[in-house]
């Protein structure tokens, strides 16, 4: 049986503003290519501990997405009692530490 995906405000928030940033709206490639993260994210339902740690948290782990310099981390902690995946945060790889 697979895990859950929750997407939490914040990381709801930071698709929203990705879309706007990228101008998916008016361009093919940015909406396929924001389609593929969306299917990325939602991949983790099957694996999630797959993906490394953070460097930030031993709970926290990490999707990278993307190819450089445009490398994205999708944030999230696996809750296993609940066979749940709460996405944290979406952000570019070059930003600073995440801090929860």
């Amino acid at each position: 049986m697979g895990y859950r995906i929750e997407i939490m405000p914040r990381a709801g928030r930071d698709l929203a503003m990705l879309y706007q940033r990228i101008n998916a709206e008016h361009s093919g490639a940015a909406i396929k290519w924001y389609r593929s993260l969306k299917r990325a994210i939602l991949s983790l339902e099957q694996s999630p501990n797959r993906c490394p740690m953070t460097p930030e948290s031993s709970e926290l782990r990490q999707l990278l997405y993307g190819h450089r310099p445009h490398i994205y981390r999708v944030i999230y902690r696996v809750l296993e009692k609940r066979k749940v995946v709460e996405v944290l945060h979406i952000r570019h790889g070059a930003r600073n530490e995440f801090r929860g």
